[in-house]
């Protein structure tokens, strides 16, 4: 019998494979890979570029980058919005294009976001040896320098046969589809097999829909997790990306409208209720808010949903103080479930909280608690308002007060989007997420660079969608690059920049660990060798505009508050460039402990008291078992 097949070259026969490949959860189905980004050389040139002119648009779009990270930023920031249902693939020649995307590779497999990397890598036949840009290896052969990303990848093939693409691009598509396995996925392409020629079976072409799984909870684990809820007194739900990605913001909300159990989020779990439910206590940890922090301290029971359970959400073991405090934790991936010694349910987000919604009917905390946590919630209302509050509207904005005419001008739909910095701290502490898309913080990673390309990924996830990029000078300057695929693209992107002559976040970390601030300011070397003279004459906001975008200077509140109406009216991409006032700050201080551990022994006081503070901190970290 003849199996019909096609003749096509390795590169067409990939683009072509992917170009049919979606997903379905609920009943609705995706596109798993929506486009492709790339840069192209010599490495991929003829074999990925040109099966993408050849397959055409309509099948597989092809977005043009200026940096190999910043474009896989961009396909994590579009993977992100649509909950990891659509991802994107990004294309790179061999060498310096390869191992640019580390960073983003392991930005990606850190956060649990799909994107598909396709790099070049040299000759699998050896005929030209070693070519342009190879690693050459005095006893490793077949090692190139696309081994980098395997250890940031979530799946690692080099095709060297033709016949080696099949299983692997199905492997790929596998682990790409998989809520539990997902990250960056890499199938590293030699040049020459990419061109060579191969006749592939009909029915590797044909639609295939990976289905997104629900699975539902073990039916003991659920009423372990049951009984241990009714039997709290002060129960806490820790709500972590995972609610994001399974949808379950209702069914979190059912579950709490009838218990009356409070929730505190994570960077990736703001938003998975509204800034203003009753219950909605919001972040948690070492950027928490002082209600949040102080029921974790005296929390009986923590019930994690979709958490990871890093070291800012725990204050690095410092936070969940109640000696009989336990743990259960939802989570779809056992690995997770498993942290911090909990009871585990292991299951979808969505699938386990309406699990609970149904067991628990009829429960409710008691009502001493709910008013507890209401009236702290509603103190810090207080101290949101007067961060955000300014009482000279011509003075020079805080960057507290940036966050206060921000939250002035958007609306539910408006999605913001940070990573490094102070401002994930002001962020995760202050900000008023409307809608469970808004709060877009990569905080797994917390690469700077992120902001920008992530804007592009979710105005391409969701076109009309109005975007903002927050950014300081130290994070611009890291990546400024894609602003002009931003121009190109028509994206009316939004950036906020804000200019504090450096480093402000790592300042004040070097100043509380006794680092003195070296090496934080962008500034003029003075006499003594120092960084500690004027400020550098840098005009970013120049050179934004040199890079195409509108830019608006906002030099007070006033100005700053037009200035951004201004933007988010705009149909381009827009720069709001503003100065802050670094030497005011009206940021409410850190509510838990961030182990970043001090010199055990120094000839500078700094360092000698930051030590001591440290030891007075460590103490109170314990092991939960």
């Amino acid at each position: 019998m003849s199996i019909p097949t096609r003749r096509l070259t390795v590169a067409q026969a990939l683009v072509r494979f992917l170009s049919v490949q979606y997903t379905e959860r609920d009943g609705v189905r995706h596109r798993l890979i929506a486009g492709t980004w790339g840069i192209f050389g010599h490495g991929n040139v003829a074999g990925i570029g040109q099966a993408l002119l050849e397959v055409g648009e309509e099948a597989m779009p092809y977005h043009q980058g200026r940096n190999e990270q910043a474009m896989v930023h961009a396909a994590v920031g579009y993977a992100r919005h649509l909950d990891r249902l659509s991802a994107q693939a990004v294309t790179t020649s061999i060498g310096p294009g390869a191992t640019n995307l580390v960073t983003g590779a392991a930005l990606a497999t850190v956060n649990r976001l799909p994107v598909l990397l396709l790099p070049g890598d040299y000759f699998a036949t050896r005929a030209a040896d070693p070519l342009l840009q190879q690693l050459e290896h005095p006893v490793e052969a077949d090692l190139s320098v696309n081994d980098t990303l395997r250890p940031v990848s979530r799946y690692f093939d080099r095709i060297t046969r033709p016949e080696a693409l099949i299983p692997s691009a199905l492997n790929a598509m596998r682990v790409l589809a998989d809520p539990v396995e997902t990250g960056a996925v890499t199938l590293a392409l030699p040049q020459d097999v990419q061109a060579e020629a191969h006749d592939w079976p009909e029915e590797f072409f044909a639609e295939r829909v990976w289905r997104v799984r629900r699975p539902a909870p073990d039916p003991f684990e659920l009423a372990e997790a049951v009984a241990a809820i009714r039997a709290a007194e002060r129960p806490l739900i820790v709500a972590g990306g995972g609610v994001h990605h399974s949808h379950a913001e209702d069914a979190l909300k059912t579950l709490v409208d009838a218990t009356g159990i409070p929730v505190a989020s994570t960077q990736a779990g703001k938003g998975s209720l509204r800034h203003d439910h009753p219950a909605d206590l919001g972040g948690i940890g070492h950027t928490g808010t002082a209600v949040s922090d102080d029921l974790a301290r005296t929390a009986d029971l923590v019930i994690g949903v979709g958490t990871r359970y890093t070291d800012f959400t725990t204050a690095s073991g410092t936070l969940f103080q109640n000696p009989d405090v336990r743990f259960v934790n939802l989570n779809i991936a056992a690995f997770d479930a498993h942290k911090l010694a909990a009871r585990t349910l292991v299951a979808d987000a969505r699938a386990g909280l309406e699990a609970l919604a149904s067991e628990l009917r009829g429960h409710r905390v008691d009502a001493g608690y709910e008013a507890e946590y209401r009236t702290g919630k509603g103190r810090w209302e207080q101290v949101v308002e007067a961060a955000y509050r300014a009482e000279d509207e011509n003075a020079v904005p805080t960057q507290t007060q940036v966050l206060g005419a921000l939250d002035a001008v958007v609306g539910a739909e408006d999605v913001v989007i940070n990573a490094a910095g102070s401002l994930p701290g002001d962020l995760h502490k202050l900000w008023r997420a409307r809608s469970p898309r808004q709060y877009h913080l990569e905080y797994g990673y917390s690469c700077m660079g992120y902001e920008i390309p992530a804007g592009i990924g979710v105005q391409q996830a969701a076109p009309g969608t109005p975007v903002w990029s927050l950014v300081g000078d130290g994070t611009y300057l890291m990546m400024p690059t894609e602003i002009v695929t931003a121009v190109q693209e028509r994206l009316p992107v939004n950036l906020v920049l804000i200019q504090n002559h450096g480093y402000a976040s790592i300042g004040g970390l070097s100043e509380s660990v006794g680092g003195e601030r070296l090496g934080t300011a962008y500034r003029y070397r003075a006499a003594d060798g120092t960084f500690t003279g004027a400020p550098l004459p840098v005009d970013l906001a120049a050179n934004a505009a040199s890079l195409g975008m509108d830019v608006l200077r906002a030099k007070t509140v006033r100005e700053l508050r037009e200035a951004l109406a201004t933007a988010r009216a705009s149909d381009r991409p827009t720069c709001v460039y503003v100065e802050t006032d670094t030497a005011t700050s009206n940021a409410p201080p850190a509510e838990a402990w961030w182990d970043v551990p001090v010199a055990e022994v120094s000839s500078r006081e700094a360092a000698t008291t930051a030590r001591s503070a440290y030891d007075r901190q460590v103490g109170d970290r314990r092991r939960h078992l």
